[in-house]
């Protein structure tokens, strides 16, 4: 699993670092920087799939694109960036440092890229020893390939690597080749990265019919397809807890949730769901046209929850957009008890009141806030249990009665974000 994620002049963080725990909420006014957080989740996604740096630092109508593209990818007056994962093996004692250092303009290249092994004494994480499984020389700026040194016991073996693109991913194609230490280190780093999930539910996307699919798309328009693909023993499990989440979000019971398959060849499905409005009525049969945009966006939150890989590290902006203030506890259990045994992760962002009140005491060290610093504007990073004076901000009522008054972002201020 990704543990920590470093930031170095990204977009509007000069140095950030953001923590991820089973259930991570980020919380900041608008313009703070939470997005930008979220982009470089994506971008490290994007790296892992072995895209150019050109095409993943793009933007234009024609495609969804990266926030800003090149031009804002990179603080500035700044023409680079760095992005680091810290990625936690099965072994409690082993993790790996990924970073990449990437040029913005005037073309998008490689500048820098490594992968340590960081290995720890039993019972300690402090010193641990350091292998470097791969690093890259500096070179001139014109030049069209950059060295990668591999690990060998001495100096390192030099490796010729195009920079359009991570050496990372140009390495995975020639794993068989490489010292056992090497191989199993980037497989780790890639299956990590190649696990991040950004979900972004365009409910306008989900209300028709959509052939079947393993995989849900990120803005969930396959929904129907995903659950009517599924082996019909889960099939059945996944609707059961789809319905058991779902039922409470309406004034009245959603007493069933299920897909069909439908057309002449069945490969293609439809949403479904009965609502009991009146009692001693019949249920309403409702297909996903007639659905709520909330119920839609819940439901996609849930089913990626359900059918992602195990170990994966779920991405969600404004997890509450579209649900009714009085539903924020509905979310947070779901969250909270289907990440868990599922064990995916959540990052989910929020600036919702409700929501954030009903986070809890025990949420507290799991909350991370955005904000801008007040002397040069530059975004930070700051563990809301590292905030000074958070003992008497709490004293004042919940998190988001305090967020809500302005009380966090006046904290915030005046003291710089400093930790405690």
């Amino acid at each position: 699993m990704i543990k920590e994620v470093r930031l170095e002049n990204w977009k509007s963080f000069p140095n950030a670092t953001l923590y991820l725990d089973p259930l991570t909420i980020l919380i900041g006014t608008n313009a703070s920087g939470k997005s930008n957080v979220l982009d470089a989740l994506d971008l490290l996604s994007q790296i892992a799939q072995g895209r150019e740096f050109s095409s993943i630092l793009q933007s234009d109508s024609k495609t969804l694109g990266f926030r800003g593209a090149a031009e804002w990818a990179a603080l500035k007056p700044e023409t680079s960036f760095t992005v680091a994962a810290l990625i936690q093996t099965e072994q409690p004692n082993l993790e790996y440092l990924y970073s990449i250092t990437v040029q913005t303009l005037p073309k998008p290249k490689l500048l820098a890229e490594s992968l340590l092994r960081l290995k720890y004494r039993p019972r300690s994480k402090s010193a641990p020893y350091t292998l470097k499984l791969f690093w890259t020389e500096p070179c001139l700026d014109e030049a069209p390939a950059i060295t990668a040194k591999l690990y060998n016991t001495t100096s390192g073996t030099p490796r010729e690597a195009q920079r359009s693109s991570s050496v990372l991913g140009q390495l995975k194609l020639s794993a068989s080749t490489l010292r056992k230490e090497i191989t199993e280190g980037i497989q780790c780093v890639l299956e990590a990265l190649g696990k991040i999930f950004v979900l972004n539910p365009i409910p306008s996307h989900m209300r028709y019919f959509s052939p079947l699919a393993e995989r849900l798309a990120n803005d969930a328009s396959n929904i129907a397809g995903v659950l009517a693909a599924l082996p019909e023993e889960r099939k059945s499990r996944v609707e059961q807890t789809l319905q058991h989440y779902v039922r409470d979000l309406p004034e009245k019971d959603i007493q069933k949730v299920w897909t069909e398959k439908v057309g002449p060849f069945q490969t293609d499905a439809v949403l479904l769901c009965e609502e009991a409005w009146r009692p001693g009525a019949p249920p309403t049969k409702v297909d996903a046209r007639a659905m709520s945009d909330g119920t839609l966006r819940f439901l996609a939150i849930l089913t990626a929850l359900l059918t992602l890989p195990e170990n994966s590290q779920l991405i969600i902006e404004e997890v509450d957009n579209g649900l009714h203030p009085s539903r924020s506890d509905i979310l947070i259990k779901m969250l909270r008890v289907v990440g868990r045994e599922r064990r995916v992760d959540v990052l989910a962002s929020t600036h919702n009141p409700a929501l954030l009140n009903r986070l809890g005491p025990d949420m507290v060290p799991f909350v991370m806030v955005t904000h801008r610093d007040p002397q040069t504007g530059l975004s930070k990073l700051t563990l809301l249990e590292d905030l000074a004076g958070l003992p008497k901000l709490m004293a004042m009522g919940p998190l988001g009665e305090v967020t809500a008054s302005g009380a966090l972002e006046r904290s915030l201020q005046a003291n710089g974000g400093h930790h405690a």
